[in-house]
């Protein structure tokens, strides 16, 4: 009997993915075109009226200072939340009693709203690129954390015990056996963290900031301007999507 190529359902898997993907983002401009339709083009511009604003919006000189303060803000940001909240989420992880302590107190944490903490932000921080960072960070980490935590208590006890068996340290257990086997769940942390610390980082410039893409949004709402609105989000959308595209195909190729 032949042997069916196991690569066959894999790229008619990726076709369909790719068809359901063009459906959908038609299935988008054509209820945004309606709706620009239906509510006016100065309550929602259309897709080709905000495509062109982009394009206009980065011709412009000044777009690229508010662009690399965003970049350099958010950059550090989620490094900090990543390295940070990966580690920690080992250690509660790996030791039973902290994570059992320590999970309430972070999902309590976590619901509380965030721009109620920003006044405290600032009185650290001050306000310059320090307290947008700090803001990214704490609406990162914590997701970061707790699916970090969730994934190393999902690793089978056999690699634990092998571990101790080889009497291998913290350090040399974290990095041979914890981080290679929680990878897959902890990505999948990373990319609710990836959004959500730029999230942050958007509403510290919008509050107490002179530059930054988040400045130029609450810039744009101050004067009214959509057509600005709807094109600064349209880029954020683009930049979101793709690096989350970016996360889940290196969360299924870590599956795999």
């Amino acid at each position: 009997m032949a042997k069916v190529s196991p690569k066959i359902p894999t790229r008619c898997q990726s076709h369909r993915e790719r068809g359901d993907a063009l459906i959908l983002l038609i299935v988008l401009l054509a209820a945004w075109q309606i709706a620009s339709l239906v509510l006016g083009a100065h309550v929602m511009p259309a897709p080709y009226q905000t495509w062109l604003q982009l394009v206009a919006e980065i011709r412009d000189p000044d777009f690229y200072l508010h662009l690399e303060a965003t970049v350099q803000a958010f950059s550090v940001a989620i490094l900090i939340a990543m390295v940070f909240g990966v580690m920690i989420g080992l250690i509660l992880g790996a030791r039973r009693l902290a994570g059992d302590v320590m999970e309430p107190v972070l999902i309590t944490l976590y619901s509380i709203p965030k721009i109620a903490l920003y006044p405290v932000i600032l009185l650290i921080f001050g306000l310059d690129i320090s307290a947008k960072i700090a803001f990214g960070v704490i609406h990162g980490i914590i997701p970061i954390i707790l699916f970090t935590v969730t994934a190393v208590r999902n690793i089978p006890a056999v690699y634990m015990r092998t571990s101790r068996s080889y009497r291998l340290g913290a350090m040399a257990s974290a990095l041979h056996v914890l981080i290679p086997a929680a990878m897959p769940e902890i990505v999948a942390g990373l990319r609710i963290g990836f959004s959500l610390t730029l999230l942050g980082t958007l509403l510290g410039e919008m509050f107490a900031s002179q530059y930054g893409i988040g400045h130029l949004l609450m810039r744009a709402m101050e004067r009214n301007e959509t057509s600005t609105i709807m094109a600064l989000a349209l880029m954020l959308f683009l930049f979101a999507t793709v690096a989350s595209y970016g996360l889940l195909k290196l969360d299924r190729y870590l599956r795999h």
